[in-house]
């Protein structure tokens, strides 16, 4: 989880294809036990239908954790091209 970048999300399914693991169940359980949400980003793991599932902090939280990085993408690349 720590190595998806700042503003980009990943679902259960793509980290569970990662580390060869053939339930993404497994993934949303092993995210779910995680003590660090800040440090260890967890937010950005999506649902493969794209809908934001669990989030120990809550789902309003995570969207504006979501949010937040997303507008933050924008401006920083918006700068590239000044």
């Amino acid at each position: 989880m720590n190595k998806i970048p700042f503003g980009e999300t990943k679902t259960y399914a793509d980290i569970a294809r990662v580390i060869g693991e053939t339930h993404p169940r497994a993934i949303g359980s092993a995210i779910a036990a995680n003590p660090i949400l800040i440090l260890m980003p967890c937010h950005r793991v999506i649902s493969s239908s794209g809908d934001l599932a669990g989030y120990a902090g809550g789902l309003e939280r995570k969207r504006q954790l979501l949010a937040l990085e997303a507008n933050a993408s924008v401006g920083r690349q918006a700068h590239l091209f000044e």
